[in-house]
């Protein structure tokens, strides 16, 4: 399997942490050297290791916030 690069170029935020430390983050990331985009996944905590996640550009993390601001939480 191909490796996969990856260059954090901003971090939003984390949602919550783990007891074993691993850290749910939103980020602008660059995957092989691609125009970076947002990921929401589960981080180890010197960003070593990764879960599976959720990578959105900028039109389809702006749908996602109306929805979210459209529900009543």
């Amino acid at each position: 399997m191909a490796e996969i690069k990856f260059e954090i170029k901003e971090t939003v935020g984390a949602l919550s942490q783990s007891p074993k430390g691993w850290s749910k983050e939103l980020n602008l990331i660059s995957w092989n050297g691609k125009e970076p985009k947002f990921d929401l996944r589960d981080w180890a905590p010197e960003h070593e290791k990764m879960g599976k996640g959720v990578t959105l550009s900028v039109v389809e993390l702006k749908v996602l916030k109306d929805l979210l601001n459209g529900m009543d939480l």
